[in-house]
């Protein structure tokens, strides 16, 4: 129910306007009486009504001054201004404090039912709003965690492509014009993997930052990466003090709550995806040159320092280095392949079973995205990729073919076999129907019974 203030020092004209509203408009209205504009002022701010009909005048303080306090405290009331005679002043300030609805003593029944009715459809639209609103923020945090798996993957992986990897980063709101990579030794986990992974991301992005985002990798093989992602304008120097810094500090952590000394790898500071993937490499290389120490190791000194840890370091990286080292990297990267590839296949799964229970219903790409937590153009992609269908082909055959059982049955007509099969017009049904077998429905019949 919905909280109506009547203000007016006439009682009968308050329960007059309480008696129409609960006859024509039962079951719709909690309303409160307030015979003066400071009672008004209280009562409003006490009951938080929906909807405020005050009178103009009244003892004490003026209809218009309590409309304006009121407004102050309950920026979202309705407000309706009732007088005793037409003044085009009123009307000019009531306007000024948000009031759009101005009803003239006596007022009809009919006219103060149509206000109010109208009032309650645009409180229902603004709360429907407001729903839909909370909607997609809940989906968006819920599709957050996803994505930055997936942009960590995809930093990680072999083959980086630029217009995914940077359709990520914009729901990420993050740049890819530049960044560098740590990457955690975590030789033995065991049974702490999730408490190692929740210490690692909640320490990573709770550091400060200097112009630049952070991205955490899910617990890959015996390691987890983190990416310093920033513009073309942050300072490599902020990127490379970010990155010993949150070394430090993620070092200190798993010691600290999870009694490991953890070696950290730093790579260098790398323009666009692909040369951060590089960035990878080299901190995974960095996080494996001194293991016992579980300190933190810069790719960029290893190299500057001279003799064979340096040339080995290049080598790994220009894939000519240790096979022991080589082999570790490949394990890694097929691991992330392996979780990918089953993660995409667990989410198809899910898609197409939801797919399959609702396609002779309404159905959209959207709708479908949103099951399975995803952004509608990664699903899209991701989706044409697995099946070598698009999402509209798939549906279509699904419906066609499902309309080729019925009209084989016989027991229906074509208008009802058209709307069983998700279609709301015959005739573009048909058309769909030629487009895919060739024939028109009145003739698939035809030679099929």
């Amino acid at each position: 129910m919905y909280r109506l203030l009547i203000a007016d020092d006439e009682a009968l004209e308050r329960e007059g306007i309480e008696w129409i509203v609960n006859r024509m408009m039962p079951d719709t209205f909690e309303t409160i009486h307030a015979e003066n504009g400071r009672m008004a002022i209280q009562k409003a701010e006490e009951h938080r009504p929906h909807i405020v009909m005050m009178d103009v005048r009244m003892p004490g303080i003026q209809g218009l001054e309590a409309l304006k306090e009121i407004k102050a405290q309950n920026p979202q009331a309705k407000m309706v201004l009732i007088t005793a005679y037409e003044n085009f002043e009123y009307a000019k300030q009531a306007i000024t404090l948000g009031v759009h609805e101005y009803l003239v003593k006596p007022a009809k029944r009919e006219q103060i039912v149509a206000v109010l009715s109208r009032l309650v459809q645009e409180l229902e639209e603004e709360q429907h709003k407001r729903d839909e609103e909370l909607a997609v923020r809940e989906q968006f945090f819920q599709l957050l965690p996803l994505a930055e798996t997936e942009i960590a993957l995809h930093l990680m992986s072999g083959h980086v492509n630029e217009t995914e990897t940077g359709h990520l980063a914009d729901i990420l709101q993050l740049p890819v014009d530049k960044g560098c990579s740590l990457v955690l030794g975590l030789s033995e986990v065991g049974d702490a993997k999730k408490k190692v992974y929740d210490a690692v991301k909640t320490a990573a992005h709770a550091a400060p930052k200097d112009g630049y985002g952070t991205v955490v990798s899910s617990l890959i093989h015996s390691h987890m990466a983190l990416f310093l992602l920033g513009t073309r304008q942050t300072g490599d120097s902020a990127l490379v003090e970010g990155a010993r810094e949150l070394g430090t500090r993620l070092a200190d952590v798993l010691r600290e709550q999870c009694g490991m000394a953890v070696p950290v790898g730093i790579g260098t500071v790398q323009n666009r995806a692909e040369g951060i993937k590089r960035s990878y490499y080299e901190a995974v290389f960095a996080s494996r040159y001194d293991q016992e120490g579980g300190g933190i190791c810069r790719f960029e000194d290893l190299v500057q320092t001279s003799g064979a840890g340096g040339t080995h370091a290049e080598k790994l990286i220009n894939g000519s280095g240790d096979a022991g080292e080589s082999a570790y990297v490949e394990l890694a990267i097929r691991q992330i392949r392996e979780e990918r590839e089953q993660r995409t296949t667990n989410m198809l799964d899910r898609a197409v079973l939801y797919i399959r229970g609702r396609f002779q219903e309404e159905l959209s790409l959207e709708d479908v995205a949103e099951h399975v937590h995803l952004n509608p153009y990664y699903f899209s992609k991701v989706f044409k990729q697995q099946t070598g269908e698009t999402f509209i082909d798939y549906v279509t055959r699904l419906r066609i073919d499902k309309a080729k059982e019925l009209m084989k049955d016989g027991r229906y007509s074509m208008k009802e076999v058209c709307y069983q099969v998700g279609y709301k017009d015959p005739n573009y049904f048909s058309r769909v129907f030629k487009k895919v077998t060739g024939l028109t429905p009145s003739d698939y019949r035809v030679q099929h019974q």
